[in-house]
């Protein structure tokens, strides 16, 4: 399908109220839930991103293909409910073979001229759940990793969007998202090692001057994140991934920036603390 660009309708200020009204009531709902699962950990964290990934797996299969989905959306619901369920379960290598079987069957289920997109719709939703499952795996560390995520993800999220209403300035990517300006990513940027560094202190780790630079490459890879999601929905003509959540649209456009942050942080606390500590990898310095 050729790039088509959503007609958006002038919003008045009432509008835009009650849309920013009905984004903090989701955020006051949905916040608390995530900290409170990633601090118990065990099966409630990673059933917790496991729904998120299927939400994630359906609005992708949704947005890519066409009107006959249904053996697209069974087979990949199926293959990705069998992969979580093996990393839950501790076989990580099982799930990856059984993720990448999934990505085969889905591109030959789907029609030639879409089959790229929808191959790629198992390994993004499967990150979601894949990223932060194996990151929190680390015990308290691994608590520490989530919220030092969380903190960078949501600070470069809201005060993007604060500072790049109140500055404006020069479009980030017009092309791709007309709204986003530069002075926006950098408030971001600034926010996020704020907000991460706070999260260190408050945890009593060191490592500042590394942590810091680690703030910036998340916060920079979770704007590149939304952009990406920004890009998909220009191209297949959506406004919103769906509407589950009141006032942010869906759980890909709320999650964009953080499902590729995570995976950045899950492979550095790989790389640096191997799957018996990839917590203290990311946070330990």
């Amino acid at each position: 399908m050729a790039d088509v660009d959503p007609i958006k309708q002038p919003r008045s200020f009432g509008a835009r109220s009650s849309e920013l009204a009905l984004r903090v009531a989701s955020a006051v709902v949905l916040v608390p839930l995530a900290i409170v699962t990633a601090y118990v950990g065990g099966w409630p964290f990673a059933v917790f991103w496991s729904a998120a990934a299927l939400g994630v797996l359906w609005e992708w299969m949704s947005l890519v293909t066409e009107a006959d989905r249904r053996a697209l959306l069974v087979a990949a619901g199926a293959c990705l409910v069998l992969t979580l369920a093996l990393l839950i379960f501790g076989y990580l290598l099982a799930a990856v073979i059984v993720l990448a079987m999934g990505v085969l069957a889905a591109a030959a289920l789907a029609p030639a001229a879409r089959r790229a997109w929808v191959a790629a719709g198992l390994p993004y939703a499967g990150a979601i759940a894949f990223a932060p499952i194996v990151l929190r795996s680390g015990g308290e560390e691994g608590f520490l990793a989530i919220l030092f995520l969380f903190a960078t993800v949501w600070a470069t999220d809201i005060c993007a969007y604060f500072t790049g209403r109140a500055i404006g300035g020069p479009k980030l990517m017009p092309s791709v998202s007309p709204k986003k300006t530069w002075s926006g990513a950098l408030g971001g940027t600034v926010a996020a090692v704020v907000a991460a560094l706070a999260v260190a202190k408050a945890s009593g780790l060191g490592g500042w001057f590394a942590l810091a630079p680690l703030a910036v490459l998340l916060s920079v890879t979770a704007q590149a994140g939304d952009l990406f999601e920004s890009f998909l929905k220009r191209k297949f003509g959506a406004k919103d991934s769906s509407h589950l959540i009141p006032g942010h649209g869906g759980l890909m456009d709320r999650l964009d920036g953080f499902v590729a942050a995570s995976v950045v942080a899950a492979l550095i606390g790989l790389a640096r603390g191997g799957f018996q500590a990839p917590g203290r990898g990311l946070m330990v310095w």
